[in-house]
């Protein structure tokens, strides 16, 4: 099939271009390449041994998405990860945050619905659950009020996909996604940052690396087994293969409504000292760290159910913890040989 990917050559988007074309898929990547770097096209080419179809689209402008739409209109369905994501960014700067998210979102569903494609996978968050009133989280969990504008942002996205396949022929996955982390087995691709890291694994293989003297653990009260937080890791290959069994779904309309719902997780809490453990078995590396006082906005614990997609979307999280560790650091490493 011809899959449009947006978004491609970020995280979790090249992971998943990675397993279409392993699947024989034919994927389209656009990206107006603000957070992301062109050279993923190249690595991603080395990995599968054929380049992926790339355009630079900005998706906020309409002309140019329905340029694109009409230079390929023969598109089977997409997988929408295009978006901003910084949590503390998005407080700092919510209308660029609402302007990108959202309009890109409207500008592409206008085009699938203009050129008869009727088949979307969304790229959502478990960040829509807030602090859950019930461990595991499953996709029937009443959707809390947004800690951030970013995740307020895949809240409205869900939303105007629901209101959407209310009224059009298309029809919608959306994959809310828990914690992914790790790296292709290769090292080509992983999580690239820019700046101080965002997540809590490229802090410890930086710690790992020298690059950090040291990691600061953000809260040791919190009502879990050591005090600290809880959260359900993932590695970014399966997070990867959920979407092309979704898109399968779809294509192969097994869906039970027009707009669906799936976590993706391991379905098990791992606290932050837990993961440090974690990295120093998978490496045999000691990670220094300090415990520090809470940080506003962070959720006590929050892991998910995940039976539905089990069950549904005929998948589930095969990688190990450990692996998930041993790929980051494999990455980290790689990363630091280029420099």
């Amino acid at each position: 099939m011809n899959i449009l990917v947006t978004g491609g050559i970020g995280y979790i988007g090249s992971h998943t271009v990675v397993e279409l074309m392993n699947r024989g898929h034919n994927p389209i990547i656009i990206d107006n390449l603000v957070n992301s770097d062109y050279e993923v096209v190249d690595r991603i080419e080395k990995i599968t041994g054929k380049r992926p179809i790339f355009e630079k689209v900005e998706m906020c402008n309409f002309d140019e998405m329905h340029a694109f739409f009409t230079k390929y209109p023969k598109i089977d369905a997409v997988i929408h990860f295009a978006a901003i994501l910084l949590v503390n960014e998005s407080v700092d700067e919510p209308l660029m945050y609402y302007h990108n998210n959202l309009a890109s979102t409207v500008n592409l569903l206008k085009c699938m619905k203009e050129f008869k494609i009727d088949n979307i996978v969304f790229s959502s968050s478990c960040t829509v659950y807030g602090e859950p009133d019930t461990l595991p989280v499953d996709e029937y969990a009443p959707v809390k009020p947004a800690m951030s504008p970013y995740g307020n942002t895949k809240k409205i996205c869900e939303d105007i996909l629901v209101d959407t396949t209310k009224v059009t022929d298309i029809r919608c996955i959306a994959l809310r996604y828990f914690n992914p982390i790790g790296a292709h087995e290769t090292a080509l691709i992983g999580e690239f940052q820019d700046g101080p890291p965002h997540h809590l694994v490229p802090y410890i293989t930086e710690t790992a690396m020298g690059i950090r003297e040291k990691l600061r653990v953000f809260g040791s009260d919190y009502n879990t087994p050591d005090g600290t937080c809880l959260r359900d890791y993932i590695h970014v290959v399966d997070v990867a293969t959920a979407h092309i069994n979704a898109i399968d779904r779809l294509v192969e309309k097994r869906s039970d409504k027009d707009f669906e719902v799936f976590n993706l997780g391991v379905g098990v809490g791992i606290s932050v000292l837990d993961m440090i453990k974690a990295f120093e078995k998978a490496t045999g590396i000691a990670i220094k760290y300090e415990l520090v006082p809470r940080r506003a906005g962070d959720v006590e614990a929050v892991y998910a159910d995940t039976r539905l997609a089990n069950k549904e979307l005929n998948w589930k999280a095969e990688r190990p913890l450990e692996e998930m560790m041993r790929s980051a650091w494999e990455w980290e490493k790689a990363l630091a040989e280029e420099k």
